[in-house]
């Protein structure tokens, strides 16, 4: 049976595919246009209630009842859990995936979009502040992310739920701003992520 996956062509949504590809779960994508507020739909909302993407539901969830999971931070853990696959049995190897996950949902993801945001702003005026506020942070979690690839070929120990979800926003280095030149680590990271076959393709999926 397959996963229903809620999406959007953003660095969320593609956490979760290239989770899904790598996992080797089926799937089905169902758009959700955020452009045009399909998001604040009732029947997105009853999988979603914070109105936003990515969401899943699981037909075959535990004891083979269907289950719906949002946020990408816990579809990732459950699609782990579920799988046994990109998540560590052993709970000493689980902290350090778990740690780095939660650095990606509180600051690598929010930080970058906050640049996003302050790039659109017309006004030099009042883009200044926030755009070389959010420049800075983002700069700095580059920074933290390099150091730690300097010492591990990936971010947690072996490929984790930890590296898809950095990823996802690892892809918009670009419209970060951000030059992985000046990163080294990171850009070798990146490189070997984006060589393997499952992150490919869950690159290369329509998500809308």
């Amino acid at each position: 049976m397959a996963i229903e996956f809620y999406t959007w062509n953003t660095p969320n949504g593609r956490k979760i595919s290239v989770a899904l590809e790598e996992m080797g779960l089926a799937y089905n994508v169902h758009p959700v246009n955020i452009s045009k507020n399909e998001q604040f739909a009732p029947d997105f909302l009853k999988i979603s209630p914070n109105n936003r993407i990515p969401a899943i539901i699981d037909t075959d969830g535990p004891g083979g009842q269907p289950i719906s999971v949002f946020e990408s931070g816990a579809i990732l853990i459950y699609l782990g859990q579920k799988t046994g696959k990109f998540y560590p049995s052993d709970p000493r190897a689980q902290v350090p995936v778990l740690e780095w996950l939660m650095w990606q949902m509180g600051g690598f993801g929010p930080m970058p979009g906050q640049v996003h945001h302050f790039l659109q702003v017309e006004n030099p005026v009042d883009q200044k502040y926030g755009l070389e506020r959010y420049s800075k942070e983002t700069r700095r979690l580059y920074g933290v992310l390099d150091r730690q690839l300097a010492n591990h070929e990936y971010v947690a120990g072996d490929c984790s739920i930890a590296d898809f979800a950095i990823l996802g926003w690892a892809w918009r280095h670009e419209r970060h701003k951000v030059n992985l030149a000046d990163f080294p680590h990171v850009g070798r990271w990146y490189a070997q992520m984006m060589a393997r076959p499952g992150t490919k393709r869950g690159f290369e999926v329509a998500l809308g």
